[in-house]
């Protein structure tokens, strides 16, 4: 199926289109009503109470999810009539969205909270096989998991909703993210054939955009850990059902093309942690957004660069699908080079990222040759690490003046 045709059968569905629309109607409906709901039951997060480091500076109803998750099961129930899997990962995202609540509500652990989320995450592993059993390479051949299929998959699932939870701190970030995943996924698993979840991953998308209405800066509301959890969790189950039960290499390339900024982010944040000997999942302003808006970058300009990486990543890997390198496995050499050419301009603007972001450090300025570059960029990050692992110059203050005692 072609790209266009794959749109067209979009269209075409009733499930997907109506899915789509109920989705954003019941989430824009539903949010003024959170948010007028959240302060009455505790949910709400001050960034003078938090122990925790955050970008917006006033009080924000936090259980913004409560919208996205009824906005993706009512719809997901009424018009998928989910049985077998869909129904797996429909009840799946409704206990994690229940963890994520009581959260927001009363706080939990994160090894408690992560230990709930792979539990549930055995629900549709174990019940209804939402697993991904292994893939084929050219040099390879078709690699199967085996009995690791199912912990590999658990893992996945878990992991795409932390990641998800991770990026969730900033107005309309992990929205525009997801959103911009789900659409992907819609367009991919439509062209396997898989409409359930062409269908599901629309519902998703129309969700996470109506709540952009509400979310983007100024946000007037967050979806906390109730939605962050479910979006990653229904996401990954999403990319599983829909693209990963594809025995072809490009299969698995794709999720990790779609999903490469929340990964990268995630993966750069806990391996800076381990650097510096901080448990990796302690909060920090490591997170790419902290790092543009260190830089000068607002909020609105932060979430735009970061939305448009995670949507030229996500083009890519599109495109890999219907430009095919290896079609019906021979090499096509005109594929082949298309899907360079655009993945040298995709890896170009990522590079340029990286350098923005400043993470390129000292080790690399001095592989480079540029020894006397690295030495400052050595002693600035120290400094950068000294402050962020402190906390803002106003608490130190105060602790030093603790520590000292009455003069």
């Amino acid at each position: 199926m072609t790209f266009l045709g794959s749109l067209e059968a979009l269209v075409r569905e009733g499930t997907v289109v109506w899915g789509f629309v109920s989705a954003a109607a019941i989430v824009l409906l539903l949010t003024p009503v959170v948010t007028w709901l959240a302060p009455r039951v505790g949910a709400v997060d001050d960034p003078k109470r938090s122990d925790r480091p955050r970008v917006h500076q006033r009080p924000l109803p936090r259980i913004g999810g409560v919208a996205i998750v009824l906005g993706i099961l009512v719809p997901g129930t009424i018009l998928l009539r989910p049985d077998g899997a869909f129904l797996g990962i429909l009840i799946g995202t409704a206990l994690v969205a229940v963890v994520g609540f009581v959260d927001d509500v009363r706080g939990i652990s994160p090894s408690v909270k992560m230990a709930g989320v792979v539990a549930i995450a055995l629900i549709p592993v174990l019940g209804w096989d939402v697993t991904f059993d292994g893939f084929s390479a050219p040099l390879l051949g078709t690699v199967d998991f085996g009995v690791l299929a199912v912990p590999l998959t658990v893992l996945w699932i878990a992991g795409l909703a932390n990641l998800v939870n991770l990026i969730d701190g900033m107005d309309a970030l992990a929205a525009g993210i997801v959103s911009i995943a789900a659409f992907s996924f819609a367009v991919l698993a439509v062209s396997f054939g898989r409409m359930n979840a062409a269908a599901l991953a629309a519902i998703v998308c129309g969700a996470t955009l109506a709540f952009l209405r509400h979310n983007y800066h100024p946000a007037r509301i967050i979806m906390g850990d109730t939605g962050a959890l479910a979006l990653g969790f229904v996401l990954a189950a999403i990319a599983v059902q829909g693209v990963l039960k594809t025995a072809a290499t490009i299969a698995l390339v794709m999720p990790l093309l779609v999903l490469a900024v929340p990964i990268l982010d995630t993966s750069f944040v806990v391996l800076k942690r381990l650097k510096y000997r901080r448990p990796p999942w302690n909060a920090d302003q490591n997170h790419f957004y902290h790092r543009f808006m260190r830089i000068g970058f607002s909020q609105r300009r932060t979430a735009a660069y970061l939305h448009l990486w995670a949507a030229l990543l996500a083009a890519w890997a599109i495109l890999v699908r219907f430009v095919p390198p290896r079609p019906r496995g021979e090499w096509d050499l005109e594929n082949a080079l298309v899907v360079a050419g655009v993945g040298v301009l995709v890896l170009a603007a990522s590079l340029w990222m990286v350098y923005t972001l400043e993470i390129l450090k000292a080790r690399h300025l001095r592989v480079l040759g540029f020894g006397r570059f690295a030495t400052r960029e050595e002693e600035r990050e120290e400094a950068v690490e000294r402050v962020l692992h402190a906390g803002p110059p106003v608490e130190r203050e105060a602790e030093t003046r603790a520590a000292s005692g009455p003069r």
